[in-house]
């Protein structure tokens, strides 16, 4: 009998999936080429696509699960609530910050495009949908005023007006060229965000508390940063050649110390063919990844609403990427785009999914949330071995070492890539999880600074590195760990800073090649990184830290801007060993 039950079950589950492909792929005349929400293998305005590599949400939207009664803050470049695809989802409690009206007027479509992405109205004949077309958006135009008390009022504190939100998505990120010092006077502010993060996870909505999702960032290859008032394009010279990193991503995503807190959720992105996007930064504090797309001169973007009319945003009479869209006639008024590319999209399919399985059961709280997305999560790209960097070492001899693991199943059964984290989120099997759960998570546990001292030297170019161990004793199941350290070491660069949890699983927290500018004999101060890379394992043991330096002095970091031109750092190897000054490590656990 429970065979045939079984059967039965697959067989209902199969013809609802067709029914729920009908239904979604004719809600909307641009829904077709929303690949992100059904990837058939369907041209997307550009290249064919590679069916199947989607968010995975047909059976549960054919259930009606829509995100009803769910709030997603959009904290961006504001948006157009008055958008005839977004006007009926907009809720109370948008703020422009610039002027204190309640209509954060978007300059540039971003936060329009990230708006419609999440929750875009379905089945009433405009444009696309979003992946949660049902839930209710509020808008800040944060990126247009981006102070300590804008950053608090868009993201809710106090807890009122927008601290109903059970959603903040955060679809922008920072390249700096230097880690910061967490500790530092000048770094209250961010101790600030982290208090405020806490706040808001833990106690907003009666307890339930709400998710941070935050963009790991489009600098795989090249990043922009500021040195004084002066803007610089950094990239990578490797073997004589620009632009060429030996296959690693040149802005880890771990050099953002936003990024290194437990209480953002970061989010890769991934392409119309399963692969990671050509842009997506990546590290150990990747927790899942989404779809992103690609620049729609060359590969599928995504596609979703834009600044009405041909006059503004991307979609206007000028514009090249969306020329196949209008020549479609399916939207002559100019209202959407498929240009839309980059982590920001991630981040914001992210948390449309994440709308629709706490819906799909609003009494659970966001860590539980959290938890059931890395329970469920696939494994993206499955093929994908890593990245090995090869080099002379200090004794002359050629070396490989292995910067970037494959995919690795860890000590609780969870796998892990740094490309893409805990894996690609699969909203039907997390909202069927979601259904059956009846019970959130332990309460959070948070353990002190676990602390170790002794100054230890990094060999230069030694693939062995230096390691050294420290004893825990917190029973704790992990939901992620931090690493705090300070290092002397005149090109950073060649570092590769691995973290080996007392069951053997091997995290790379900091991949070598890193885009890295060190000032000139100022040692890195309690620089701060993360890793999901240990989730669900035990905190109790010997942990281990490994620092390699990977490189002999072939290697160079690139700075170019208009006023000076093209300047050379990091061009010469280290003339003295590094020293691995102090390290820490905290957990978060249950």
């Amino acid at each position: 009998m429970y065979i045939k039950k079984t059967l039965l079950s697959c067989c209902l589950l199969g013809a609802f999936s067709s029914l729920a492909a009908d239904n979604l792929t004719n809600s909307d005349p641009l829904t077709p080429y929303q690949w992100h929400l059904n990837n058939t293998g369907q041209n997307s305005f550009t290249t064919d696509t590679v069916a199947g590599e989607d968010l995975h949400l047909l059976n549960t939207d054919m259930q009606g699960i829509q995100g009803d009664g769910v709030t997603v803050t959009i904290i961006d470049s504001g948006i157009e609530l008055s958008h005839p695809d977004l006007v009926n989802n907009v809720t109370a409690g948008s703020l422009n910050l610039l002027t204190g009206t309640a209509t954060p007027t978007d300059n540039t479509g971003h936060g329009t495009a990230v708006a419609g992405i999440i929750a875009a109205q379905a089945n009433n004949n405009i444009g696309g949908r979003g992946v949660a077309p049902q839930a209710n958006i509020v808008g800040f135009n944060y990126l247009d005023a981006q102070s300590t008390s804008h950053w608090l009022q868009s993201h809710g504190m106090p807890l009122t007006g927008s601290a109903n939100a059970r959603v903040y998505n955060q679809s922008y990120s920072s390249k700096p060229a230097l880690f910061t010092n967490v500790d530092a006077e000048h770094a209250l502010s961010l101790q600030l965000k982290e208090r405020v993060m806490q706040q808001v996870s833990l106690n907003s909505n009666n307890g339930l508390g709400a998710l941070f999702v935050k963009s790991a960032g489009n600098a795989f290859y090249q990043y922009t940063t500021f040195i004084g008032d002066t803007q610089f394009q950094v990239f990578p010279y490797e073997q004589q050649q620009q632009f060429n990193n030996a296959g690693l991503p040149f802005h880890n995503a771990n050099l953002s110390a936003d990024n290194a807190s437990f209480w953002n959720m970061l989010v890769s992105a991934y392409n119309a063919n399963g692969k990671l996007a050509s842009y997506s930064s990546v590290g150990a504090n990747v927790f899942l990844t989404a779809p992103g797309g690609e620049n729609a001169q060359s590969q599928a973007g995504i596609v979703t609403t834009d600044i009405s009319g041909c006059n503004a945003g991307f979609n206007t009479i000028d514009s090249t990427t969306d020329t196949p869209l209008q020549n479609t006639g399916l939207d002559s008024h100019c209202d959407a785009t498929a240009a839309m590319y980059g982590t920001s999209a991630a981040a914001a399919n992210t948390s449309g999914a994440i709308a629709l399985v706490m819906s799909a059961n609003p009494q659970l709280d966001g860590r539980t949330i959290k938890h059931i997305l890395a329970s469920t999560a696939r494994k993206l790209d499955a093929n994908n071995t890593g990245v090995d960097i090869n080099f002379t070492d200090n004794y002359g001899d050629a070396t490989r070492y292995n910067a970037i693991p494959g995919w690795q199943q860890n000590a609780a059964g969870y796998n892990f890539h740094t490309f893409y984290g805990l894996g690609a989120i699969d909203v039907d099997a997390a909202v069927t999880m979601a259904q059956n759960t009846t019970s959130s998570l332990p309460a959070l546990h948070i353990s002190n600074w676990h602390s170790k001292n002794t100054p230890l030297s990094i060999p230069d170019a030694n693939v062995n590195g230096v390691q050294d161990s420290l004893a825990i004793t917190d029973n704790l199941t992990i939901e992620a760990v931090q690493l705090k350290l300070s290092i002397d070491h005149a090109r950073m660069r060649d570092l590769a800073i691995e973290l080996i949890s007392p069951v053997g699983t091997r995290s790379v927290l900091l991949s070598p090649r890193t885009g890295l500018i060190n000032a000139a004999d100022t040692p890195v101060q309690n620089a701060l990184l993360l890793s999901q890379h240990f989730y669900g394992e035990s905190a109790a043991g010997q942990w281990k830290i490994r620092l390699i330096d990977t490189d002999n002095g072939t290697s160079q970091t690139l700075l170019y801007s208009e006023q000076t031109g093209l300047l050379s750092m990091n061009d010469t190897n280290n003339s003295v060993d590094g020293t691995l000054l102090s390290w820490s490590l905290r957990f978060y656990g249950h």
